[in-house]
C-alpha cells in the first residue's frame, strides 16, 4: 500500500493484542485466498480484510519453524537445528535454549497476558513408551508454562491421533482427551476461544499462539466435513495443480511469467491410474481437505469471539504454515510405533498407506502422499524438509482491525524470524537483554511493522536456511539453494520463482558471493554438515 495513503488510515492501538495462528504441514496453495478449491471462508475473509503476503518463508520443518517463530532466531541458535532429539551439541540439543528469549517471555515482561493452545514440539523428545519417567518442565524438557506462557492447552509432541492424542497438558499438568465427541482440531479452537474470553475479563493486552496440528498426518477428520469433498478430486492432482496455479496468477499473488514446475518425477500422471485407484486417491485428498476445512471453522469461531467482545480492532491476527506440504509416506513397518496408541475404546490403529484402506476414522493412520503434496505446493518444487520454494514458502495473512483494511497483496520478502520483532515493536516493548541472569542471543528478525501501518519496508539482511543438509541463502532477488547432497543451484526469484532455470553455471562470482555468506552464517549459528551430524549419538 502506498505510503501516502497511511495518513488516511485509522489510528492504530498503542498496545494491540496478538493472535498468531500456525497450521501444520500445509502447502502454499491449500487455502482459498491462495488459490485452493478447499472451503476456507474465514481465512479468505481474513485475507480480504488484511494483507496477503506472497513471500513469507518458514524453516522447512515443523519444530525448527516453531523455534524460530517463538524466539526470532534461526532454529540452530534456538537449539533446534534439526528435530527434538538431543545430539549433544547446543545447536542440536532438541529443545529451546536457555540462551534465547521466547516471544511469550518478552511480552509478559512488558505487561502482556500470554496464552497458547495447540502443538508445542520444541521441548525435547517425549516418546512416551521409551521414556516412562520423563518430567515435563525439568531441564531438557521445557513446556509452554516454563517458557513464558501463563496458560497452555495442547500437546507437547509433534503428531498423533486426532481422536486420541498423547502428550497432552493443561497448564503444567498431564491430561487425557476429554470424554465424548473429542476432535483435537476443535479442542484447540475451543480452548483458544476460552483464552480470549479469559483475557477480556482481565483488561490486559494479550498474546495468543494457536498452533494447530492440522493438516499434519494422520488423515483423520469428522465425517460431516469429509462428505463435502468426496468426489471433488476425481479430476486428479494434475488438474488441481494447474487450477491452483491459474488462480494464483489471476489473483496477483504470483507473477504470470512464472511457469508451473513440472509434476514431480515420483508422481505418476493421473491418467495412468485405474478407476479404483482414482476413487481411493480422491478419498485421501478429501480427508486432507476436510482437516483444513475444520481448522478454518475453528478460526471462524476465534474471529467471532473477537467481534463479540469488541476486540477485533485492537487485535493483530496472523496466519501461516510451518512448512510446505508433507510428502512423507507412512509404511506399515515404519517408525510410527509411538503412534500405535489404540483408540479410546481400545481398538488397534491400522498404520500405513495401504491401497483400499479408507482414511478418516480414528482407527486408521495414513498420509496423503507425494502426488497430492505436489498439488498442495503448486506451483513450486519439492516439499517439507527441502529448502526449494515448495518446502519453505507459506501463505501469510495479517489483519489488524481497520488498520490493514484494503491492504491487498504485498510482495515483501519476509521470514518467520520477523514475527517476534514485529510484535515487540507494535507492542512498544523492549526485548529484555537477559533471562534468569544470563545474556540472551539478540533477535535475528526484522520488524515489518511499517507495512502494517501503511508504509513501505524491505529486508536489509540476507536470509538463510539449513535442514538435513538442504541449504539456501537469499539476498535480494538472488537465491542460492542445494538439495543435499547435490551442488549449488542459482535462481533469480523475481524472474523465476518456480526455480526452473538454474543460472549457477553462468554466474560463478555470484555463486561464490552467496556461498561465502552462507558459510559465514553457518559458522556463526553452529550449523554442522548433515553427514557429520548423523554420526553423533
Amino acid at each position: 500500500m502506498p505510503e501516502q495513503e497511511s495518513a488516511n488510515r485509522p489510528q492504530a492501538p498503542t498496545r494491540p493484542n496478538f493472535i498468531v495462528i500456525l497450521a501444520d504441514d500445509m502447502g502454499y496453495s491449500d487455502i482459498g485466498c491462495f488459490g485452493s478449491e478447499i472451503l476456507t471462508p474465514n481465512l479468505d475473509r481474513l485475507g480480504s480484510e488484511g494483507i496477503r503476503f506472497t513471500q513469507m518463508y518458514n524453516c522447512a520443518r515443523c519444530c525448527p519453524s516453531r523455534a524460530s517463530l517463538l524466539t526470532g532466531l534461526y532454529p540452530h541458535q534456538a537449539g533446534i537445528g534439526h528435530m527434538v532429539y538431543d545430539k549433544g551439541v547446543p545447536a542440536y540439543q532438541g529443545y529451546l535454549s536457555d540462551n534465547c528469549l521466547t516471544i511469550a517471555e518478552a511480552l509478559r515482561a512488558g505487561g502482556y497476558r500470554t496464552y497458547m493452545s495447540g502443538k508445542w514440539h520444541v521441548g525435547g523428545s517425549y516418546s512416551l513408551p521409551d521414556r516412562p519417567n520423563w518430567r515435563p518442565g525439568t531441564p531438557g524438557y521445557p513446556t509452554p508454562v516454563t517458557r513464558g506462557f501463563d496458560r497452555f492447552y495442547g500437546t507437547l509432541v509433534g503428531a498423533g491421533n486426532y481422536f486420541n492424542p498423547y502428550g497432552m497438558m493443561r497448564d503444567d499438568k498431564l491430561i487425557e482427551p476429554d470424554e465424548g465427541d473429542f476432535y483435537f482440531t476443535d479442542a484447540i479452537s475451543d480452548n483458544a476461544v476460552a483464552m480470549i474470553e479469559d483475557a477480556d475479563t482481565r483488561g490486559e493486552p494479550f498474546f495468543l499462539y494457536v498452533s494447530y496440528t492440522a493438516p499434519h498426518w494422520p488423515l483423520q477428520a469428522l465425517q460431516r466435513d469429509i462428505d463435502k469433498y468426496v468426489g471433488k478430486y476425481r479430476s486428479g492432482w494434475d488438474a488441481v495443480r494447474t487450477g491452483r496455479h491459474e488462480e494464483l496468477k489471476g489473483s496477483g499473488i504470483l507473477d504470470p511469467k512464472w511457469d508451473i514446475s513440472p509434476r514431480d518425477e515420483q508422481a505418476p500422471p493421473w491418467s495412468d491410474l485405474d478407476k479404483r485407484r482414482r476413487e481411493w486417491e480422491d478419498i485421501r485428498m478429501a480427508v486432507y481437505a476436510a482437516q483444513i476445512d475444520s481448522m478454518d471453522q475453528g478460526i471462524g469461531r476465534i474471529l467471532k469471539t473477537l467481534e463479540d467482545l469488541d476486540l477485533s480492532d485492537d487485535t493483530v491476527v496472523m496466519f501461516l504454515s510451518d512448512n510446505g506440504g508433507c510428502a512423507e509416506f507412512l509404511a506399515e513397518d515404519g517408525w510410527l510405533m509411538v503412534n500405535r496408541r489404540p483408540t479410546r475404546d481400545g481398538r488397534k490403529v491400522q498404520v500405513g498407506n495401504v491401497f483400499g484402506r479408507i482414511p478418516g476414522p480414528e482407527d486408521v493412520f495414513m498420509s496423503y502422499d507425494l502426488p497430492w503434496t505436489n498439488a498442495s505446493n503448486s506451483p513450486f518444487r519439492l516439499f517439507k524438509s527441502w529448502v526449494h520454494e515448495g518446502g519453505i514458502a507459506t501463505p501469510f495473512i495479517v489483519r489488524w482491525g481497520d488498520v490493514t483494511v484494503g491492504g491487498g497483496i504485498n510482495h515483501a520478502v519476509m521470514h518467520v524470524i520477523d514475527i517476534m520483532a514485529t510484535c515487540m515493536e507494535l507492542a512498544g516493548v523492549e526485548c529484555p537483554q537477559e533471562r534468569d541472569g544470563r545474556g540472551v542471543t539478540p533477535l535475528e528478525g526484522e520488524s515489518f511493522a511499517p507495512i502494517l501501518r501503511g508504509g513501505s519496508w524491505s529486508r536489509r539482511e540476507p536470509l538463510f536456511w539449513e535442514h538435513e543438509g538442504n541449504r539456501a541463502v537469499r539476498l535480494g532477488d538472488w537465491k542460492l539453494v542445494s538439495q543435499h547432497p547435490e551442488r549449488w543451484e542459482l535462481y533469480r526469484i523475481d524472474e523465476d520463482r518456480t526455480e526452473l532455470n538454474d543460472l549457477a553455471g553462468a554466474n560463478g562470482p555470484r555463486v561464490k558471493e552467496l556461498e561465502s555468506l552462507y558459510r559465514g552464517w553457518a559458522e556463526r549459528c553452529g550449523v554442522l554438515p548433515w553427514d557429520e551430524l548423523g554420526r553423533l549419538p
